[in-house]
């Protein structure tokens, strides 16, 4: 009967996959960018299309002709667009529309709270220097959401042309939002855990300031920035909603003072926590010529497929996604925020670092479930590294090798696994302190698992170890 449900489901799954697929070649409204009154994305063709409505005409006009775009363009700090005709679609009825432009495609679409601490510091620092050349050009962000920033060749971009504003003297629109996706985040994960950014996913307008304030230590008092943008702030945000008292106006020298008050604050913000896998290669029972071994040869089945994208799933510090990202964009994830800030932090720009476990991928969250999109649904399907993961999945995370690959078969053309046997001191160390009930952890039993969807193409031990390493087909 459980059979019956799972096959019921999978069936399920891949109709909604075909009409996903369908609905691409026709021009779909991203579902992320419903709540923009100035526009909207379109999917279409596989590419990426933004409509500009007639009650921004004015702004995106500005925007162009002063020269702000081409300023933010040479700083490479907003996507790159053009104007274009609408595509041709039998299923969309445009409307009401100013321009239509097509823009740049992000390679991966990433959120907050996959993010680790250098990322969403990076991405802050980008939105207050887009703020400051904004106000240069008569103009000044209205919108300063987390989510309008991805990361494209390494570096964090706007990828959203309809954030702006004409400037005016008197509050910056976007403060209360910075500090809810930036700074309470940053100073949350800084001076209390770094995990603390998964409150992102409950919290998807922010992490409020009366709860970052309840929740930081009681010492950021002493520090000015955090005082008067956490502290201060959220305290005059429930004095203006209990009062309804009327803003106090703001001239632009003192907006100025704000912003670099922000950066400054932000700057000073540095994460000294250390974390259980962050020092993985440095801890490991790999003699270095084993490791080296690893290496040549996760490179040498590498060479044998031919990958656009790769998906490293246990990633760590990023050392093999480098190997990866020498002939492939590299999706280099990891359960460790440290390891991945490292990763972040060393990158070649052709891999795009995120915090993820996937034994609890990101979900998808917000309105109707649709407004961020699943972590397994944004993959896709290509090829995979699975390297000294499996092991942690069936004994850390109880999760049987059938359902592992289930996965994996999802987000796979092709898949790079490592076998590391129960004679190995690192699964005996994950042994130690409880029974050992995995009976299907054998190597026989992996390969038959995996032979049930897909096909062994090779597999080689690992010099000097007790470790094996296998290039598998999805049939």
């Amino acid at each position: 009967m459980e059979k019956n449900i799972e096959e019921k489901i999978t069936e399920i799954s891949k109709i909604q996959q075909t009409i996903n697929k369908e609905n691409r070649k026709n021009a779909v409204i991203d579902s992320a960018s419903f709540r923009d009154p100035s526009g909207y994305v379109l999917h279409f063709n596989n590419e990426i299309y933004r409509v500009i409505k007639d009650n921004y005409k004015d702004e995106y006009n500005h925007l162009i002709e002063s020269g702000l775009y081409d300023k933010l363009v040479s700083e490479n700090l907003i996507l790159k667009h053009w104007d274009t005709q609408p595509p041709t679609s039998t299923m969309f009825n445009f409307k009401e529309y100013y321009k239509i432009i097509k823009q740049e495609k992000v390679r991966f679409i990433s959120y907050p709270y996959e993010w680790s601490f250098d990322m969403l510091k990076d991405a802050s620092l980008v939105t207050l220097r887009i703020q400051n050349i904004s106000m240069e050009f008569g103009m000044s962000l209205k919108d300063a959401s987390a989510y309008n920033i991805q990361f494209q060749n390494g570096k964090p971009v706007l990828i959203d042309v309809t954030s702006f504003d004409m400037y005016a003297n008197g509050p910056w629109k976007a403060y209360r939002q910075f500090c809810e996706h930036f700074l309470a985040p940053l100073a949350l994960m800084a001076k209390k855990d770094i995990r603390i950014s998964q409150l992102f996913m409950s919290n998807i307008d922010g992490i409020p300031l009366d709860i970052a304030a309840e929740i930081i230590p009681k010492s950021t008092f002493a520090n000015f920035g955090l005082a008067a943008h956490i502290h201060a702030h959220a305290r005059a945000q429930k004095h203006y909603e209990d009062k309804k008292i009327k803003k106090q106006k703001l001239g632009k020298m003192q907006l100025l003072g704000i912003i670099a008050s922000l950066k400054s604050t932000i700057l000073g913000l540095k994460i000294k926590q250390k974390t259980e896998w962050a020092d993985y290669y440095r801890d490991t029972n790999y003699s270095e010529s084993a490791f080296k071994n690893k290496q040549t040869i996760v490179k040498e089945m590498l060479d044998k497929i031919s990958s656009d994208m790769v998906i490293d799933l246990g990633a760590n510090d990023g050392t093999i996604s480098k190997i990866a990202s020498e002939n492939s964009f590299v999706i280099s994830m990891d359960i460790d925020p440290i390891a991945v800030n490292t990763n972040y932090l060393n990158s070649n720009g052709r891999i795009n670092p995120i915090v993820a476990n996937l034994a609890n991928p990101s979900p998808a969250i917000g309105w109707a479930n649709c407004e961020r999109i699943s972590l397994i649904d944004r993959l896709g399907k290509n090829t995979c590294l699975a390297l000294a993961l499996i092991h942690h999945l069936r004994i850390t995370y109880g999760i049987p090798l059938e359902k592992q690959f289930d996965i994996f078969s999802k987000i796979s053309k092709h898949l790079i696994i490592e076998f590391i046997p129960k004679d190995d001191s690192q699964v005996k160390r994950l042994l130690q302190n409880r029974p050992d009930v995995y009976d299907d952890y054998t190597g026989d039993m992996f390969e038959e698992i995996a032979e049930q969807d897909f096909t062994i193409i090779d597999s080689k031990p690992v010099g000097n170890s007790l470790r094996k390493i296998y290039l598998m087909n999805s049939k």
